[in-house]
């Protein structure tokens, strides 16, 4: 969800500069056939405000090649941020500069309320925004330096705005790059297995509103940039003063339970603005999407998957080892510090290649749509037309005597483990969820943490074990608490007993209904509505199954390797703690009448 320009480093300027490929691959990255090559030179930039149908001004940076020759027309890159276009003072990024270097325009909008932009700002992606997108792109069209075709591209909250680009029906939209975006941001993000992400909700919250009312810290240290015609500042500064209508995130979801709460605030329900919900306008449209995400960033890598699985548009998937935005190796395999891979140099010209293929029309051999992934611990690309993998098969891995995992079947009737909540435990602050703000995600050796957890470990393999997929956890528990959010960590223990965090899912007990209704979208795993008509608080002392699934991953654990699931009540530095005063106890069944388990997808190795 998250990534400003000036305050984290991880955005699209930042893929455009040079690295090193580091992993194993069958798959080529940016090398389609007559790669465009730089036409142009210096850039020139102006500024304006484009009235919208309601009078609400938006404030638009134009980048065109200096001197353009007169009658020259140019498709158009759109970016539609909410988190400053530019800064005051600041020539044209990378990014920008590149895309004008190979012959595209380049417009910077600071969405409503946002920037430099008139009006109020309710929630992500509303409604009024995505209008206002529209408007945008039917003003572009308009331009004497347009030809009349476009694309959008962005990461994080641009990502999203890129993909309902498309929503606009426009028929000058010829394909959306969205990167990192927020395809389910409940699940996927805020709230995902209904447990609170304070992190996020907070310090996202508190770092838009300093940027809306023109308080952000940035480089240059003068704050949004005004347009050009505002030589004053006095549009700026009434800019920001409708500003001061935008509720504040921290405050508004402080009470944010279920997925159907009206908040008062947005003068609608809590998940109004999910960007699955314009599925029918985007399939209409046609358009080819380059959706991008990782298997270690929140759970953008679902994200991808289920839109690849559900939508009609034309997919070209991409999910990597990466941090938010793409910036960093994040295979907890790797050291710290490793090269991403691809290169930003090459995930930008991949970028190019499929714009120039889709948007100028150019035959350039474009690889045909399917979806690249990466496999953690073999660290290797691979590529596939079809999810789930053909030919996955499930296992099942029970919780067994003495802390074990295994295959085996419970036998005895009774058995279980009680475990007292340490609401000390953690995933650190350079997890899959402080990424969103920027940064590397680093998952360290996690022995010392797990001592803090009630933990289940296989003996070692006598074969490599290839996971791909969403692991379903179910877990029978008892709490002397009615509610409690429960946290599986999938990690691979080596001979050293050094562990390594895979992947995790997390479920408030409140929600553990499993519904049987038609989910918005195809799932792969246990589907909770997280709406109030199915809340089911626990009973104390009584039994209870909790079903849910784990984020999806692709890894190899190698032979002779342990395999471990981890069972937490908190992860401290992240999500809301629960309850939030005394210490629960939970007691967790694997009895022959109760099990607890885990199904794992697993590929078959050749």
């Amino acid at each position: 969800m998250p990534t400003f320009r000036y305050a984290v480093p991880i955005t699209l300027a930042s893929l455009f500069t040079s690295g090193t490929l580091s992993a194993q691959s069958s798959v080529v990255f940016g090398a389609c056939e007559s790669p465009s090559i730089p036409a142009y030179g210096d850039v020139e930039r102006y500024s304006r405000y484009l009235p919208m149908s309601d009078g609400v001004r938006i404030a638009a940076d134009v980048f065109l090649p200096k001197a353009l020759p007169a009658g020259t027309r140019l498709p158009t890159v759109l970016i539609s941020t909410r988190y400053w276009r530019a800064g005051e003072g600041t020539p044209p990024s990378a990014e920008e500069a590149f895309w004008v270097s190979h012959g595209y325009a380049v417009v910077y909008i600071d969405v409503r309320g946002t920037g430099a932009s008139f009006g109020t700002w309710f929630y992500p992606w509303s409604r009024q925004e995505v209008k206002d997108i529209g408007e945008v792109v039917a003003w572009i069209v308009k331009q004497p330096w347009s030809n009349g075709a476009l694309g959008s591209i962005g990461t994080s909250y641009t990502a999203n705005t890129a993909q309902l680009v498309a929503a606009s029906n426009n028929p000058a939209v010829k394909a959306v790059i969205p990167r990192s975006m927020d395809f389910d941001i409940w699940t996927e993000n805020i709230q995902p297995g209904g447990v609170i992400n304070d992190f996020i909700l907070h310090d996202w919250g508190v770092m838009v509103h300093a940027l809306d009312m023109n308080t952000a810290d940035a480089p240059n240290g003068k704050g949004v940039r005004r347009v050009d015609e505002d030589k004053s500042g006095a549009l700026l500064a009434a800019a920001v003063k409708e500003h001061h209508g935008n509720p504040q995130l921290q405050e508004v979801a402080k009470n944010i339970m279920f997925r159907d709460d009206t908040i008062a605030e947005w003068k609608d329900i809590a998940d109004t603005y999910e960007t699955f919900r314009y599925k029918s306008a985007i399939e209409r449209s046609q358009v080819p999407i380059y959706g991008i995400g990782s298997w270690l960033d929140a759970g953008t890598g679902d994200g991808v998957i289920e839109r690849y699985r559900s939508w009609k548009n034309s997919q070209h998937v991409l999910i990597g080892p990466w941090s938010h935005g793409a910036g960093f190796m994040a295979s907890p395999y790797q050291p710290s510090g490793t090269p991403v891979d691809p290169s930003r140099e090459v995930q930008n010209r991949e970028t190019l290649c499929f714009f120039d293929h889709y948007v100028k029309g150019k035959q350039n051999a474009t690889s045909e749509p399917k979806m690249i992934y990466y496999t953690l611990g073999e660290e290797r690309w691979k590529s596939t037309k079809v999810w789930p993998l053909p030919g996955i098969k499930k296992e099942r891995w029970y919780l067994s005597a003495d802390h074990g995992l295994g295959r085996a079947v419970p036998t005895a009737t009774t058995g279980s483990d009680d475990y007292t909540i340490d609401f000390t435990a953690t995933t650190g602050t350079k997890n899959r969820w402080y990424t969103q703000l920027g940064g590397p995600v680093v998952y360290t050796d996690r022995s010392e943490e797990d001592k803090k957890l009630l933990t289940y470990t296989s003996a070692p393999l006598d074969s490599d074990m290839e996971i791909t997929g969403n692991a379903i956890v179910s877990l029978t528990v008892k709490s002397t608490a009615t509610d409690g959010n429960f946290f599986l960590y999938l990690e691979d223990v080596d001979a050293r007993d050094k562990v390594t965090y895979v992947t995790e899912g997390e479920l408030r007990a409140l929600h553990r209904k499993v519904s049987g209704e038609q989910p918005p979208y195809p799932l792969l795993i246990p589907y909770h509505t997280y709406r109030r008509k199915d809340a089911a608080p626990l009973l104390p002392g009584k039994e209870a199954t909790l079903n849910f699934g784990l984020i999806s991953t692709s890894v190899l654990i190698k032979k002779g390797h342990r395999l471990r699931v981890a069972l937490a009540g908190a992860d401290k530095d992240t999500f809301r703690r629960l309850p939030s005063e005394g210490t629960p106890t939970l007691s967790v069944s694997r009895s022959k009448l109760s099990p607890s388990y885990i199904e794992l997808p697993l590929v078959e190795r050749r």
